[in-house]
């Protein structure tokens, strides 16, 4: 077995076309926020869209269905569920708001897991409690 101490040889590692590529990843991404920041709502309108296209899909394969209206509404939380398929579909919108908002602090344990399909069906099972 090889062994590597880059404790020791990490100047070797840094060669001209590698420091080159460094100063470009950091050039690209002092120039990504500029344009975040120069173009945050279309990129926010961009992100909602993705959303409600995304649960429309995803929901659509379970056969789950309600109208492009509802479902816009749901999405936005303008509106309650007032169906089971609605309901589901609340429940999803709930655990990808989530997941897109905390994806960096997720850990992928077990736990974590049951409690995003627990958030997923919160909105059923409080029709069967009452």
């Amino acid at each position: 077995m090889r062994i590597i101490d880059y404790k020791e040889n990490w100047q070797k590692l840094l060669s001209p076309d590698i420091v080159k590529q460094l100063t470009l990843i950091h050039e690209f991404k002092g120039e990504q926020r500029l344009f975040i920041e120069a173009h945050r709502d279309e990129l926010n309108e961009l992100v909602e869209l993705a959303k409600i296209q995304s649960t429309e899909a995803s929901n659509r394969i379970e056969g789950i269905f309600t109208s492009e209206d509802r479902l816009k509404n749901l999405v936005l939380e303008k509106t309650t569920p007032a169906s089971r398929n609605e309901s589901e579909i609340a429940g999803y919108r709930d655990v990808l708001n989530t997941i897109h908002k905390n994806y960096d602090y997720i850990p992928v344990t077990a736990n974590y897991i049951l409690q995003l399909h627990k958030d997923l069906y919160k909105f059923g099972f409080a029709e069967l409690i009452k």
